[in-house]
């Protein structure tokens, strides 16, 4: 066992030079931490891997890493008359290519898989960030036949012209009479 007491220490009976001294100046290494700094992360900016500065605003993502938004709808089954209702709530953060337009004008459109698919499609509304829809669609259909089918949501453009610009889906096995909300992440369309 070493004695680690400073007397014992050659050359440096002084402890104020070790690594853990609190009194001498901070390290440059400490300012590596964000979480300390007072500039907010959406202007703060981060060395790439060629050494450049690159603000984290200005990253932008290609493919299938960008965020193409979400699509919010409300399901519920009505046994007593077989019905399912199918309630198109809203889009968020909503995205689409910059040859479609500033603001395009973006529907809803609903496909229930069945042997023979039932088609829905909400009004088109002004494209934004956000868009509401609040639709609801009814459709008379047997709980049985819903058991292995899914509901296929594409949204696109209707100005300045027709385009599938992302695509979701929901198996519909759950289904009850108790309304459920769903958030779907929006992806590219299929090809």
């Amino acid at each position: 066992v070493s004695d680690l007491r400073p007397s014992t220490l050659p050359g440096s009976p002084d402890v104020s030079r070790s690594m853990f001294d609190l009194r001498s100046p901070p390290h440059r290494a400490i300012k590596r931490y964000d979480s300390v700094s007072s500039v907010p992360s959406s202007t703060s900016s981060r060395k790439d891997s060629q050494g450049s500065n690159r603000s984290l605003d200005t990253i932008t993502l290609s493919g299938d890493e960008r965020d193409f938004g979400r699509l919010n709808v409300k399901l519920c089954y009505v046994p007593s008359v077989e019905q399912i209702w199918i309630t198109v709530l809203h889009c968020k953060d909503l995205s689409w290519p910059s040859t479609c337009g500033e603001n395009p004008r973006i529907c809803v459109k609903g496909i229930l898989t069945l042997p023979k698919p039932v088609h829905f499609k909400s009004s088109a509304k002004e494209g934004s960030n956000d868009i509401e829809f609040m639709e609801t669609f009814v459709f008379a259909i047997k709980l049985q036949s819903l058991q292995a089918v899914r509901l296929v949501f594409k949204i696109q453009t209707q100005t300045p012209r027709k385009k599938t610009i992302g695509e979701c889906s929901l198996a519909l096995q759950e289904l009850s009479s108790q309304e459920s909300s769903h958030w779907l992440d929006i992806s590219p369309p299929y090809k």
